[in-house]
């Protein structure tokens, strides 16, 4: 009796030992925080039970669930929590049904063998959220740095181009001060409207660049998007795209940069006729209510994947080719959004495309 005893406790302390092993092997194998790895340490921990065709080990760290069978709706349990600096506890647990086992048919070493284990995945996933910290501050600081280059090269451009934009502002002035021709007149007016606002980006770039602050007016947001829509009316017609403005307060008068606000729905709209097909509508709707602003923007092009939706407004990047995008245009428009204390949001457009709305103070 005595010898048979031992044996089994042999064995259990064998099937323990298995487990820690496998579990740290399972673990050193992995490469980041995985489902898999968790579902496997679970599997590896009901094995080790001493009635393991009827344990059901169950695990809840993070966002992860998962048992290995379907839990009956009462049973007995050991369980142990699974703490992790600066994240919620978690726990794992291992049950046994409640009509088929008592309490007392665990073992003490089970107990502390889930302690280890519990410790072991603790450790797993502690250990890979410091990598992915660490591997985020050093995409982040590549990021600075690269800032930092841009707002140098755009400092440079911007007084570049100063000098050939004065010149087409002051020829445009010179002909409409001389022509009699009415559609020369108004052609020579978008031109000037059109220089105007360039110099008026440039302006920003040099601010941009030596980190000046924006400069809220009251101003006509209708305007502001007639004019945006206006200057884009070439882009809707060469990719035969309708235009649908909804304004349903004609007369609203909001405190904004227009320059940027302008810069916003530029970026906002060419991203959508980029991604729209043929034939295809883009809608720009413009509301309030007693307290904000809401411009939204639909369009009924390919959408934007999920797995990405997190990372649009990162700047540089981009889902296009290195040759037609930096990657800054969200980017700016997610800056000067926040800028004027606003907020932007993406969903799905049904059945396709998608809706980005931006919402801004009225005061």
């Amino acid at each position: 009796m005595k010898s048979e005893q031992t044996e089994e406790k042999l064995k259990e302390r064998v099937k323990e030992l298995t487990c820690l092993y496998e579990i740290s092997k399972t673990i050193s194998q992995s490469n980041s925080i995985e489902k898999e790895v968790l579902e496997k340490i679970i599997l590896i921990i009901k094995n080790a039970w001493r009635f393991n065709d009827d344990a059901i080990v169950e695990i809840q760290i993070l966002d992860y669930y998962f048992t290995t069978s379907l839990l009956p709706q009462n049973t007995i349990s050991q369980s142990c929590s699974i703490n992790i600096p600066d994240t919620k506890p978690g726990s794992i647990k291992v049950h046994y049904p409640i009509d088929k086992y008592e309490f007392d048919q665990f073992l003490e070493d089970e107990q502390k063998l889930l302690n280890m284990a519990a410790v072991e995945i603790g450790n797993y996933i502690e250990k890979y959220q410091t990598l992915d910290k660490k591997n985020s501050l050093s995409r982040t600081i590549e990021r600075i740095d690269r800032l930092s280059t841009l707002g140098e090269m755009t400092a440079g451009i911007a007084h570049e181009l100063n000098n050939p934009l004065g010149n087409i502002l002051g020829y445009a002035e010179l002909i409409k001060l001389n022509n009699t021709d009415p559609e020369i007149d108004s052609d020579v007016t978008t031109i000037i409207k059109s220089a105007i606002y360039t110099r008026e980006i440039v302006k920003k770039l040099m601010f941009f660049s030596c980190e000046m602050p924006h400069q809220p007016k009251q101003e006509e947001i209708k305007s502001i998007v007639t004019f945006a829509l206006s200057f884009l009316k070439q882009n809707f017609q060469k990719k035969q795209i309708k235009s649908e403005l909804i304004i349903k307060n004609s007369t609203l008068i909001v405190k904004i940069d227009a320059v940027q606000i302008t810069q916003v729905l530029f970026n906002l709209l060419i991203n959508a006729i980029q991604a729209s097909p043929q034939k295809s509508t883009v809608k720009t709707i413009i509301e309030d209510d007693a307290e904000n602003l809401f411009i939204t923007i639909e369009d009924q092009g390919h959408g934007i994947p999920d797995t990405i939706k997190q990372k649009i407004f990162e700047p540089f990047f981009t889902t296009k080719t290195s040759t037609s995008g930096l990657g800054l245009g969200l980017s700016v428009v997610h800056g000067i959004v926040k800028t004027h204390n606003g907020e932007i949001r993406i969903k799905d457009n049904k059945p396709l495309g998608t809706i980005f709305t931006i919402q801004l103070p009225l005061s």
